[in-house]
């Protein structure tokens, strides 16, 4: 169906170009600056500066939003998923366009480079007048005719597409409705300034003020607590709450308002249900989060990656992580807030998801990469991952499933240290590791012959050599240590000992084109690889991509099953709807019922079970051979 006028932004093709079209604004204030001895058009510096303070604010409710670990009253408990994020990515298009029609107003009122007051009263009192007597009911009567079938087909439908609201959900609409709002803001604040009683504050005010509000709105967290409006029951009318506003997009004849559902009393449209819902929200406050099935227990990988959740910046978060060098000025920040965090955060909550009735959460121990290499701090790392064991299992948690250096064999062997500790465990706790064993060995393909394997006498290194050798394909195991690789080679089936053979240089591999990737090797290492080696891996960090004629796998990870909801975000580098092979190794734990443990060593004989109830519940290898 072909666009109607005025539904499509008119830079909707530029991408981040479209920002480009602050250049001028920018310039002038640049060449004022310097050539200049004072701003000839200060309303530029001003329209510059108000457009990023109301990014700012959209950014500040965004993470409030997102933070689930404060325990909000959610009103839906539905997730954000890839496809709402994907329409809002431009939600910031309506800042750009009433920049540039701010623009337009200053050069068509030549007056506007005289400079305001900081303070006029009765220019605030003009402008609440003309609000509440002019803006809201005028954005109440066409927010209505948007409403009727043409205008919420062709425009408004863009706007309710959204199922989860949110701060961003505030600026997501066509042209044609942000251009009635700009008419809405801009009324109270030229009708004061055309008066004579305009001020610096009052336009700051009122825009930022403006934009708190429809953020608020939006929010799928309630704010307002309901015992103000039980002692205050007149406040009802006057200002509305995020409660009242989702239930415009549930029941959509219903509460139209603005800011103020005065109006809806006035012309009857007042949904009967948004105080009771409103109370209700607070009332079962306690009770107003699920129990989760299942708990993946992650951690920060490095500063960089810190920035790349849902409540620093959504819609990064919603992409596989990729250092970007205009977030690099924000890194000592990060790094000080995470030095705080190792100071006095607890584990908390990041992300959710729901599968098959089931909600699954991950939740992060505030500790980051280097920390789990420094020897004094082994002792507080395992205290947070056992007090994270303890809360899953007061909460009635099913599984939890520790990642990557979480259950690091020499920090906590595993996952055998809290377990031993706490015997009358009822949550199963999960290293994850059997899947992640499957996923590799499933990716070599079914003609390979030799494998070289570094990190062999890993936890996960022995499984593969022991799985790889059944299969009759001889590895070559890189190990100094000849104690533990003969102590390996023992555990093999006597008839296929021989397929195992101790290694202890790089060379030895120069002519095996399938290496496996359980410790870190450098670009001088995969130098000995011949040309047309891939390497799989699953160390932690990934190595480097140094060769270009060779390729390189990601961490051992499954696609999750197609019926899952609610997901928004990607797990650190990997794709979307993609987690990595611990993650959904704890899942299948959980779907699946076992009542043991997931400890200690991986045991072989389980991995191809492991594998086959993966598939059987719709997880998928993201790299088939």
């Amino acid at each position: 169906m072909a666009k109607k006028p005025l539904s499509a932004w008119p830079w909707e093709n530029l991408g981040s170009f479209k920002y480009a079209m602050y250049g001028p604004l920018a310039a002038n204030v640049m060449y004022s600056w310097i050539y200049e001895d004072s701003y000839k058009h200060p309303w530029c510096v001003h329209i510059l500066i108000i457009c990023a303070l109301r990014g700012f604010m959209h950014q500040l409710w965004n993470s409030y939003n997102n933070m689930l670990f404060l325990g909000n009253c959610r009103i839906k408990q539905q997730g954000v998923e890839f496809k709402q994020i994907d329409n809002e990515w431009d939600w910031d298009n309506f800042i750009l366009l009433q920049g540039l029609l701010a623009t337009m107003a200053c050069l068509m009122f030549p007056s506007m480079d005289d400079e305001f007051p900081i303070w006029n009263t009765k220019g605030f009192i003009t402008l609440m007048l003309l609000h509440v007597m002019v803006s809201e009911p005028l954005y109440y009567w066409m927010h209505r005719f948007f409403h009727g079938r043409y205008l919420f087909t062709h425009y408004h439908s863009l706007h309710h597409s959204s199922s989860v609201p949110h701060p961003f959900t505030a600026g997501h609409a066509t042209f044609l409705e942000h251009l009635i709002l700009s008419m809405v803001i801009g009324i109270p604040i030229m009708g004061s300034i055309l008066m004579g009683s305009g001020s610096t504050s009052m336009i700051y005010g009122y825009v930022l003020g403006f934009d708190f509000m429809r953020c608020m709105g939006h929010s799928n967290v309630e704010v307002i607590h309901g015992a103000i409006f039980n002692k205050l029951p007149f406040l009802r009318y006057l200002i509305y709450t995020p409660t009242y506003h989702s239930l415009h997009h549930s029941d959509m004849g219903t509460n139209f308002c603005l800011f103020m559902p005065l109006f809806d009393a006035m012309w009857n449209t007042l949904n009967r249900n948004s105080w009771q819902l409103h109370n209700k929200i607070f009332e079962f406050r306690g009770e107003n989060g699920r129990v989760p099935d299942f708990v993946f227990l992650a951690h920060i990988v490095d500063v960089m990656s810190a920035m790349h959740i849902p409540f620093v910046n959504r819609s990064f978060a919603s992409i596989p992580f990729s250092t970007r060098m205009f977030l690099l000025p924000f890194w000592p920040v990060t790094l000080m807030i995470l030095l705080m965090m190792w100071a006095w955060s607890k584990t908390f909550l990041h992300t959710f998801y729901n599968l098959r009735g089931r909600l699954y959460q991950t939740w992060i121990v505030p500790r980051f990469g280097f920390q789990y290499f420094l020897p004094f701090a082994a002792d507080g790392i395992n205290k947070k991952i056992e007090e994270a064991i303890l809360k899953a299992d007061r909460m009635g948690v099913k599984v939890i499933s520790l990642a990557a250096l979480n259950k690091n064999e020499a920090l906590n062997g595993g996952g055998t240290l809290s377990v031993n500790k706490h015997p009358q465990l009822k949550v199963r706790v999960c290293h994850g590791n059997t899947l992640t064993a499957a996923v590799i060995v499933n990716e070599i393909p079914k003609d390979v012959k030799e494998v070289f394997l570094t990190g062999s006498t890993s936890k996960l290194g022995r499984a593969i050599a022991l799985y790889l050798c059944r299969r009759r394909i001889r590895v070559l195991m890189l190990t100094s240590s000849t104690e533990r690789f003969q102590k390996i080679q023992k555990e093999a089936p006597a008839d296929t000992q021989n397929y195992l053979v101790h290694v202890t240089k790089y060379q030895a591999a120069q002519n095996c084109k399938t290496w496996i990737a359980g410790k870190w090797i450098t670009p001088w290492e995969q130098s000995w690889a011949p040309s047309g080696t891939h390497f799989h891996q699953f160390v932690v960090p990934p190595i480097l991509a140094s060769r270009r004629d060779c390729t390189y796998g990601d961490l051992a990870a499954m696609r999750l099953p197609e019926d899952v909801e609610g997901l928004g975000s990607c797990e650190y580098k990997l794709e979307r709807g993609v987690v990595h092979a611990c993650h959904a190794g704890g899942a299948v734990h959980q779907l699946e019922g076992w009542p043991h443990h997931e400890i200690g060593p991986i045991d072989v004989d389980r991995i191809d079970l492991v594998w086959e109830a993966a598939l059987k519940h719709g997880f998928r290898p993201v790299f088939q051979p």
